[in-house]
């Protein structure tokens, strides 16, 4: 007999729902302080439906567009669980290993493609450069001590 949609979920069950193993649910919950499932005696965990929908954020967010763990980490902070659904939800940014497809020649004007469109994908590189410049000084700083020690 399947569970109704209102029901709690354990680890395995919320995992096959997610698409994702168990062990990277557990994972998950040390990396993420939004993710809080209840926990029963024993320490077994229950997820909520609530749960289970921003597991699945997590697991697009992660898995299918290739964003970082801190990425996600910090849009969680500022976006909070509702940011992470929609950002979720919305359309999939160009991972940085992919190039984007090359538009078919077509004889419009160059003037013809609307300036926002141009410049998010710009956006989003200077995100990502950003962000991997403060990983690269984070490190940097770890090996200075290192070295100087």
């Amino acid at each position: 007999m399947a569970k109704g949609p209102e029901a709690f979920r354990t680890i395995s069950e919320a995992a096959e729902e997610v698409g994702v193993a168990p062990h990277v649910l557990r994972f998950w919950e040390t990396r993420f302080s939004v993710i809080r499932p209840m926990k029963r005696a024993g320490g077994r965990r229950f997820y909520r439906p609530q749960d289970v929908a921003l597991l699945r954020a997590l697991r697009i967010l992660l898995h299918d567009q290739g964003r970082s763990i801190r990425d996600v980490q910090q849009l969680s902070r500022s976006e909070g669980v509702r940011g992470l659904a929609a950002l979720a939800a919305g359309p999939e940014p160009i991972r940085p290993a992919e190039a984007p497809p090359r538009p078919p020649p077509t004889e419009t004007a160059p003037e013809a493609v609307p300036a926002a469109a141009s410049t998010r994908g710009a956006e989003e590189g200077l995100r990502r450069l950003a962000a991997a410049r403060e990983d690269l000084l984070a490190v940097k700083m770890r090996l200075d001590a290192l070295l100087s020690s």
